[in-house]
């Protein structure tokens, strides 16, 4: 790589947030690392990974910060919703307490994080399928009425995590390419009036003159 050439066309930074045990450092372990491993313990206060992805030919880093999900440390993490673009709200099929902690973690992003911040809904641990606690529909309707994105996920078994992560960076891509558009568009249109004020000056000015 040349010198001084950006190794990356985007740089995001993504929260997982939700209870404890719903999940989250596994995700970040398959995702990034791709590996699994029974024995993980909760995470104390924060921790973050990162991983490069390609997203509709741009390369796209990734700077994914997992948070703990015990009420004691809610203090310690907000501070790190701040500048994030994206926040995975995770919660585990299995565990209904899980599910409804689910608006107070909304009531957490809305209150620390930036205001067009966007959210995917994940339902954690899939493969438990015998144990389920919640219908994907009632996970559908829950982040429908919340405007987010759902999916269900298991680290477990390696299933739709990277799906998972590619939906909220395609997500916040595409804002920011129609943010970057929408700039663009308003420079033009900013020298094309700047340059019929001048010709307009001019020819007051010349009239003046005769």
């Amino acid at each position: 790589m040349a010198s001084g050439e950006q190794e990356y066309d985007y740089l995001f930074k993504l929260l997982l947030i939700g209870n404890s045990s719903v999940g989250k450092s596994s995700l970040l372990f398959r995702f990034v690392e791709n590996v699994w491993d029974d024995s993980f313990v909760p995470t104390i206060g924060v921790d973050f990974k990162l991983k490069t992805l390609e997203v509709n030919g741009k390369k796209v880093k990734l700077q994914i910060w997992d948070t703990a999900g015990q009420e004691r440390f809610k203090n310690i993490t907000s501070s790190y919703y701040r500048g994030g673009n994206g926040v995975l709200v995770v919660y585990d099929i299995t565990d209904r307490e899980s599910f409804e902690n689910l608006t107070s973690w909304l009531i957490e992003i809305e209150k620390n994080a930036n205001k067009n911040v966007f959210k995917l809904l994940i339902g954690n641990k899939c493969d438990l399928e015998d144990k389920r606690k919640i219908s994907v529909q009632e996970g559908k309707d829950f982040a429908e009425s919340n405007g987010m994105k759902f999916i269900e996920t298991s680290a477990k078994d390696n299933t739709k995590v990277q799906e998972a992560f590619e939906l909220l960076t395609t997500e916040i891509m595409k804002a920011n390419i129609n943010k970057e558009k929408g700039l663009e568009k308003k420079d033009n249109t900013k020298q094309i009036h700047l340059s019929k004020n001048t010709e307009d000056i001019s020819g007051k000015k010349s009239g003046g003159c005769c």
